[in-house]
């Protein structure tokens, strides 16, 4: 049976500012008080701003988030930010509305012509774009003020207000292939393909190679009569050249990535697939969630971009991170739903289960949203309170004395950095920095523990949570 390992992972950021009025909330509250549109239009961050943004840096994997400068990172620019690097890119606007363009398999997006043709004339330049199809890009110009008049369609706009595209419904009454949804999945497809195009360039993987594509966003592609039945993972699969791959999706709501990872583990494991690469897309409804507090606080609207993720999963390479399949933690049934005990279900138990101390942990990747973004509007600081909660149990199993939970925090865990799209912020998006981290010889670590917690009682068919925690390990494969 051979042995699991994480190979290589990437995550992008696109830019999307003008679509932040799309977005669930802000659609919602601006068709109650349509005098929030300018307040909302005129704290949208240019590029720049959002590129030199600390949190973003962090999440490409251009500088670990233990060493993220002080709060508030509203108004630094890291130094040295880049567009490419790291673990993967930040998109711009444009380029992102072409990218979607380029994604759509039924002629969807119609771009107003100088979008079309800007969109088309970047990503030509791009260092992705032989695997991108262009020509449908330039295939989409049309008059986007036209097709947004057309019933049931929406209409895109730049910050500035102007028309920039429309996508058409593809059907009159089915709620679930209405305009909104499909700019939803559409905007997912894109994010998704763009870190896996990401995942095989940068790090010199054949498409061939890849035999199963797992998806874990937050999107519902649905059809007529299948409103959540859909299969994103086969269509970035497609969209990204994997002509030998198959795929599924799973579904667990902010939790997704780290089943779909322990699920990717077993099936090379078992030997049912070679190599399995799991994917998400970026959750547009999420777009300016919480902009009133940022508006009440004097800040820019920070949920202004959407996330992507890539993760290949193959057999033991000799010196890529093992993933555990024995220190797997779970969420059950009869668990409950208070944090402390979520928390030991997952940080505790399977540890404890492998004869190992939370001490030989080196780094824990839970829920890494970013406080900057979360403070305004109430919901606190997610990652502090549960590092929090971790080093009360150590000290409850009296491995750190009740003096030293700090020291705890300050050395294994580390400030929320990640959008806020519950997916990418539950552990995976921690993936670029422990693969750093497990296979370098500076600044090492010998194990990394990935925890996602997921809301089950959103979707009010019950009212648990649920999560799965699983163990990375360096290889120590090549030195027996």
């Amino acid at each position: 049976m051979p042995a699991p390992v994480v190979v290589a992972a990437t995550t992008v950021l696109a830019h999307i500012p003008g679509l932040v009025p799309l977005g669930s909330k802000p659609s919602r509250e601006l068709r109650r008080d349509p005098s929030l549109a300018e307040p909302l239009r005129a704290r949208l961050r240019p590029f720049d701003d959002a590129l030199g943004y600390p949190p973003h840096q962090a999440f490409l994997g251009r500088i670990h988030p233990r060493r993220l400068p002080s709060r508030p990172w509203v108004g630094q620019r890291l130094e040295g930010a880049t567009r490419f690097g790291g673990a993967g890119e930040l998109m711009p606007e444009v380029e992102f509305i072409g990218l979607m363009a380029a994604v759509d398999d039924f002629g969807l997006l119609t771009l107003e012509p100088a979008v079309a043709e800007a969109a088309g004339a970047a990503l030509g330049r791009h260092p992705l774009a032989r695997a991108m199809a262009l020509d449908r890009v330039a295939a989409s110009a049309g008059d986007a003020e036209a097709v947004g008049a057309e019933a049931g369609a929406l209409v895109l706009r730049g910050v500035d207000g102007s028309v920039t595209g429309a996508v058409r419904r593809a059907h009159d009454v089915d709620e679930a292939l209405a305009a909104p949804v499909l700019l939803e999945n559409l905007a997912c497809k894109a994010t998704g393909t763009l870190a896996l195009l990401h995942l095989l360039h940068d790090h010199g993987i054949d498409p061939g190679s890849i035999d199963y594509v797992i998806s874990c966003g937050e999107e519902a592609v649905g059809d007529r009569y299948q409103r959540g039945g859909g299969n994103m993972a086969k269509a970035i699969a497609g969209a990204s050249g994997l002509v030998r791959a198959s795929g599924a999706d799973i579904k667990d709501f902010c939790a997704a990535p780290i089943p779909a990872l322990v699920v990717a583990a077993s099936l090379v494991a078992a030997g049912a697939f070679d190599r399995v690469a799991v994917v998400a897309g970026g959750s547009l409804p999420k777009l300016g969630m919480k902009f009133q507090g940022h508006l009440r606080a004097g800040l820019p609207v920070l949920e202004d971009v959407l996330g992507g993720l890539a993760v290949l999963v193959g057999p033991d390479d000799g010196r890529s991170p093992r993933v555990r399949l024995d220190v797997i933690g779970r969420h059950r049934v009869g668990d409950g739903e208070a944090n402390a005990r979520i928390m030991e279900a997952l940080a505790v138990e399977p540890l404890v289960r492998a004869g190992l101390r939370m001490l030989e942990v080196d780094d824990y990747a839970t829920e890494l949203h970013n406080p900057e973004i979360t403070e305004p509007q109430g919901s606190g600081n997610v990652p502090a309170r549960n590092y929090r909660a971790i080093a009360a149990l150590a000290a409850r199993r009296r491995e750190i004395g009740p003096g030293e939970i700090e020291a705890f925090i300050d050395a294994r865990g580390m400030p929320g950095f990640a959008p806020t799209q519950g997916h990418l912020g539950s552990g995976a998006c921690y993936l670029p920095h422990a693969l750093r981290r497990l296979t370098a010889d500076e600044d090492p670590a010998e194990r990394v523990l990935l925890l996602a917690k997921g809301s089950l009682f959103l979707g009010r068919m019950c009212q648990a949570s649920d999560g799965m925690s699983v163990l990375l390990e360096r290889n120590r494969s090549a030195g027996r």
